[in-house]
């Protein structure tokens, strides 16, 4: 990549991170333990938001300093975002999603600002525009290999993300880093022991296996009702489903058509996931496609079991290609059924605590700034 902006002086010691808004998302998350963490090195940080708006404003640092755009979209928050970068000569910035990216390199350029420019990507575009309708499919590629160019640096949030983006753009693939996401690991151990007073979870109740995500396509959890059907055929066990989204009401409808419904729970959005975690005997990505998977890091801080589809893109780096927990193919019920018996039955799981513990944020705040930073000027000025 190669940096094509007029190269004005940033002079702040500033450290920008661009995001739409704080609204539930993975992105959104990641964007925040990011800052977090960089405030904590004692690097200025702003958080620079087209909406000062989502449930994760309570979460910022303090150290943290929010810049509010106001405006209603990204795309419309080209000119502001630029006359920040003009006013605050941050030193980097840092953007998140494909859209924004696209923003955040034009407004750099019409700022005439030298900040160091690293852009990221949370999905698979491939996947992205497979599923997306109408014009954008057709047209965000382009805009995408048009642009993409004239960022400093590109970071994907997995190595097959990395892979897809570079295929897909027709970038060399060395043009590609990956930063694995940061997973606050030691905070949801914490929350994971939790009292649970779910009647499921008491001592002497048949093992639990837990999905959590949103109610999506993507994450094909009715692959994983057909697979708990052909489990309970031969196995006592329960199904515990956590999350919304359109979705509910198919899933609805597979429990209440289920024999087995009495043992099936849509227990819907629970703003503490991690006791329920912990308290399950095995968790379950079912995914079809994912960016990183960052749920199935945050089950194995809690010491559960995990088994999940080798979907692309995450998993299998996450579990060393199933050295950590069971990998089936996507989509494939039975694989996903025989995997789910043989975790229930194993008296000697692997550590996945430990595993975990490579994906903390510490570790993802390095890996970024030797992106971010790499003549280690933020962390001296």
């Amino acid at each position: 990549m190669r940096n094509t902006s007029n190269p004005g002086k940033a002079d702040s010691g500033r450290l920008a991170l661009f995001i739409p808004s704080l609204n539930g998302g993975g992105a959104e998350r990641v964007i925040v333990s990011l800052a977090n963490g960089f405030a904590r090195q004692g690097i200025g940080v702003d958080l620079v938001l087209v909406k000062k708006a989502g449930v994760y404003l309570p979460q910022v640092d303090p150290g943290v300093r929010i810049i509010d755009l106001q405006g209603r979209r990204a795309l419309t928050s080209l000119f502001a975002l630029a006359a920040y970068l003009k006013r605050e000569r941050p030193r980097a910035m840092l953007s998140a999603m494909n859209y924004v990216n696209v923003v955040a390199i034009w407004a750099r350029f019409l700022s005439g600002s030298g900040a160091r420019l690293v852009i990221s990507e949370h999905a698979n575009l491939s996947q992205a525009v497979a599923d997306t309708q109408g014009p954008v499919s057709k047209v965000l590629p382009w805009l995408m290999k048009k642009s993409y160019a004239r960022a400093d640096a590109i970071v994907a949030v997995s190595d097959g993300v990395a892979d897809d983006l570079s295929a897909t753009l027709g970038y060399a693939r060395d043009t590609v880093s990956t930063c694995h996401n940061p997973i606050e690991t030691v905070e949801l151990a914490a929350r994971s022991r939790e009292a649970l007073l779910h009647p499921w979870f008491a001592p002497g109740e048949p093992p639990v296996i837990i999905g959590v995500g949103r109610l999506s396509r993507e994450k094909d959890f009715p692959m994983l009702i057909d697979a708990f059907h052909q489990l309970r055929r031969s196995t006592r066990a329960r199904l515990v489903i956590l999350g919304e989204g359109g979705e509910r009401p198919l899933l609805e409808s597979l429990k209440n058509a289920s024999p087995y419904q009495d043992d099936i729970l849509l227990a819907g959005f629970q703003a503490n996931p991690y006791n329920w975690m912990r308290g399950a005997s095995v968790f379950v990505l079912s995914s079809r496609w994912e960016g990183f998977g960052n749920v199935l890091v945050e089950a194995m801080a809690c010491g559960t079991p995990v088994v999940s589809t080798a979907c692309p893109s995450g998993p299998a780096e996450i579990l060393e290609q199933g050295r950590w927990g069971r990998l089936v193919p996507v989509g494939d019920a039975g694989a996903l059924a025989g995997a789910l018996k043989h975790t229930l039955a194993d008296a000697s799981p692997p550590d996945v605590e430990t595993r975990a513990r490579a994906f903390s944020v510490a570790n993802a705040v390095d890996a970024y700034l030797h992106v971010l930073d790499p003549d280690e000027r933020l962390r001296h000025s």
